[in-house]
């Protein structure tokens, strides 16, 4: 497939896009740094600007693109410009463009305000906010086959192969862990029109995401 990754560089986004590429999939990984990311004849570089208005968002994605990944996150700064208005235009352009698959990696319990409490957000409650919205215009106002994956705290630590799906806890997970299940949702269509939490745990990723 022809894959578009969102925040290529990030620390979810690289590891995707190295699963993506072990996979023997094409993928097209957007970046705002000026070196190339990977060094793979199945890479190419795309400098999207999320900030921008959404016709030119439209103009540098491929027709031919077969699924796309937002992983993109603004870290804290441009939590409106990144996270929520950003994320939206870029599914704005994508069903423009007549793509259908979608993919989006949240945060755990962004739907369910009533759990945030529980979290205790702090100074992650504006991007909390952002993302809630983001994803319930993707559910609620796009025509895409969305998955949305939401994911506990990001830890860089070895991979597990593991995760539980949907227990209500938070919990945490291994990078590695979350770019595998995102590449596991690419083309299990158990997994369309499904929003999912996820956390390292004891079930094979391959059958927690069947399980969804």
């Amino acid at each position: 497939m022809k894959i578009l990754v969102i925040g290529a560089s990030g620390r979810v986004g690289t590891d995707l896009v190295k699963q993506l590429l072990a996979d023997n999939h094409q993928v097209v990984g957007t970046t705002r740094q000026q070196e190339k990311l990977f060094n793979d004849d199945n890479y190419s570089q795309l400098d999207l600007d999320i900030t921008a208005q959404k016709d030119a968002i439209q103009k540098q994605i491929d027709q031919d693109i077969d699924a796309v990944y937002f992983v993109a996150g603004s870290g804290g700064k441009d939590i409106l410009e990144v996270d929520l208005h950003g994320a939206i235009k870029t599914m704005q352009a994508v069903q423009d463009k007549g793509i259908k698959r979608y993919i989006m990696l949240s945060t755990v319990f962004s739907l369910d305000t009533k759990k945030w409490d529980e979290l205790g957000l702090g100074d992650l409650k504006g991007y909390y906010i952002s993302k809630h919205y983001a994803d319930q215009w993707l559910v609620n106002n796009s025509s895409l086959d969305y998955t949305i994956v939401q994911a506990a705290a990001l830890k860089e630590r070895e991979a597990t192969g593991k995760i539980i799906v949907n227990d209500n806890n938070s919990g945490e997970n291994s990078i590695a862990d979350v770019a595998a299940t995102l590449v596991a949702v690419l083309n299990a269509s158990n997994t369309t029109k499904k929003v999912f939490g996820m956390h390292n745990g004891e079930t094979v990723i391959a059958e927690a995401v069947a399980s969804v």
